[in-house]
This record gives structure tokens, sequence and C-alpha cells, in this order.
């Protein structure tokens, strides 16, 4: 019985050395634990600190999303969108994240594009060209929009009297370049032709606009001129090459239907010897001999610092005017005016210099 009690006191001290030393084990898991965190916490911090800068440049860890609505893609457009997302990204680095998306030309799906950007709650619009910012002014008047390569912000949304700000939650930038020049350019180099083709796509009213004020300049300079609507790229062949028949010139303003077939025009214009004079330089590269132009892509750069102030809350859309582009630079097509035999003036810069 003495020798039972004994082995059953022996068992309980044990037992209690066991749970002694399962305690102390323990203390020291716990005590060890705060510093291997805190270790490990201060490396996460040094390589978050050392790469915050790249990772979330934006004043406060801000972070946004813009959304693009790109009427149809040629080169202008193109260069104007490239700029406006290279100007963000040098201001928010990795914090801007963009939603891209082209509506192949045709302006319901601009509409489409844009109701998506509006159920998504993006933070910014941007319309490049006039039917990507009509849909955006008829889809948000909350959501800021900016507007690039539009012609003319008066004429795009319907305002009588624009005084240069358009309010409300639209801006943007302007593409156009001196309509004047553009006439005295064509009259400058083709002094001796005296009826010129004007060929345009009514769908686009900032084409009409433009046909219209080149027309007047041209008449005033002696010019017979007459207009070539089309209504869209499946008639522009015919269209155009009635215009080439009936006339020794034909001018084309910044107009995004005939910039996407440019080719066309030109297989149909340079066989029959008629120069073309273009509002912009890709559609000059593309079919014409000269043009008045302006550099898209710092267009789109100075629409993307417009952006970065409304993110930013820098400034307020409303009370922003609509800005341009500020130079503009006589270019002309060398390969073109070869083929052509037309003389350049030393003033020209060949396009692709």
């Amino acid at each position: 019985m003495k020798k039972m009690l004994a082995i059953a006191m022996a068992m309980t001290m044990g037992l209690g050395l066991v749970a002694c030393g399962g305690g102390d084990s323990s203390a020291d898991s716990t005590a060890e634990a705060p510093a291997q965190d805190g270790a490990e916490a201060d490396d996460t911090g040094d390589a978050a600190e050392a790469e915050a800068p790249e990772e979330t440049p934006s004043a406060g860890g801000e972070s946004y999303t813009v959304g693009i609505c790109q009427l149809v893609q040629h080169e202008a457009l193109d260069a104007a969108t490239q700029g406006f997302k290279d100007a963000l990204v040098e201001e928010f680095g990795n914090a801007v994240i963009f939603d891209e998306q082209n509506a192949q030309n045709d302006s319901n799906t601009c509409s489409t594009i844009i109701n998506g950007f509006v159920s998504g709650d993006v933070d910014l619009i941007l319309a490049n060209a006039t039917p990507a910012l009509q849909a955006a002014q008829a889809g948000t008047n909350e959501i800021p929009i900016l507007g690039t390569s539009v012609t003319e912000y008066g004429v795009a949304l319907g305002i009588d009297g624009f005084d240069g700000t358009v309010g409300g939650n639209i801006s943007g930038t302007s593409d156009l370049a001196p309509l004047d020049e553009q006439a005295a350019m064509l009259k400058e180099l083709f002094p001796d032709a005296t009826n010129v083709g004007l060929i345009y796509c009514t769908a686009e009213a900032n084409s009409q606009y433009q046909v219209d004020e080149v027309q007047k300049a041209l008449e005033g300079l002696g010019y017979t001129c007459k207009q070539y609507g089309f209504s869209d790229s499946n008639d522009l062949s015919s269209v155009a090459t009635t215009a080439v028949s009936e006339n020794e010139v034909l001018y084309v303003p910044t107009d995004n239907t005939v910039a996407s077939n440019a080719e066309l025009l030109n297989n149909i214009a340079q066989p029959a010897k008629v120069p073309v004079i273009a509002g912009e330089e890709g559609i000059c590269a593309g079919c014409g001999v000269a043009t008045l132009s302006i550099s898209y892509y710092d267009l789109g750069v100075g629409t993307g610092k417009m952006a970065a102030k409304i993110l930013t809350g820098e400034s307020d859309i409303s009370t922003m005017p609509i800005e341009y582009a500020p130079q503009f630079t006589k270019k002309y097509n060398a390969e073109l005016c070869e083929a052509l035999g037309i003389t350049i003036p030393e003033d020209y810069v060949a396009i692709g210099e």
C-alpha cells in the first residue's frame, strides 16, 4: 500500500514538472514572438517604403480609374490617347488605371462604352473625338469629362454663343488649327488653281464647321469651291471620284472617317494628279501633300495634365476653359509631293523628320 502511494506521489510530481516545463516553453515562444514579428515588420516596412513611390505615388495614396473612349483607331487619335496616358502615369504612376476602349467609328458603340464607364463609376472620362464627347455628354452630368481631338466645342455640344468654357462636368482640348492659314497654305502651293473641292463626312459636325470656314477663306482668295459630303465610308469612293473629276485641288479637314480611309482617297486622287491639302498630319501622311498641323501627342499630354488637376482637386472642371495646341507646323508628304512633281517651300517640314 505504501509502495503504491509512493508511486502515485511520484507520478503526480512528474506531471507537475511537465506542466511547468510546458508553461516555460510557451512563455519563451511568446517572449520571442514580438522580436520576430517586429523584425519582419521592420523588413516589410523598409521594402514598402522603398517601393511606395512607384506603386502609389499620388498624394494621400489615392488611386484613380480613368475610362477612355476613342472613336476610331488612326494615327492622330492614337497619339492623343498615348499622350494623355503618359501624362497621367508621370503624375500618378501605377495609381492610375485605364479602361481603354475603341468604338470602331460607331457613335452607338461610343454610347455603350460610356454607359459602361458610368456603371463602373470611373473617376474621369476621356472622350477622344467629337462623337465620343457627344456620347459622354449624354451619358453623365456628374463624372468629369475631358474631350480631346475635338475641333469646336460649341458646335460639338450645341452651345450657342460658346465663350470658351463649357461649364458643368465638361472641358478638354481642341485640335483646331487656324483655318484661314490652311487656306493660305493652299494658295501658296497652288496659286494657279481655280476650283477646290472640300471633302468631309456629314456625320461629323466639326467637319462641316471646318469646310464652311475654309470655303469662306478660299473664296476670299479667289477660288471657286464646292463641298462634297459623304455619309460614311461606303460612299466615300464615289464622292471622291466625282470631286477629283471636277477640281484641281482637294481640301480635307480633320475628319475621322477620312483619316480611317486615307489610302482609299489617295488611290483615287494620286492617279488623277489631284493634290490634297489635309487638316492634320495623319491624313496628310496617307493622302495629302501638305498640312498646317499640330502634335496630337502634345495635345493629349495637355489633356492629361488637365485630368491630373481635376483628379487631385486642384482645379474645378466647371471653370476650366478649353485649351488649344500651343503651336502649328507646316508639314509636307515628301513621297507624294515628289510623285506629283510639287515643289515645297523651304519653311515646310517633311513628315517623319
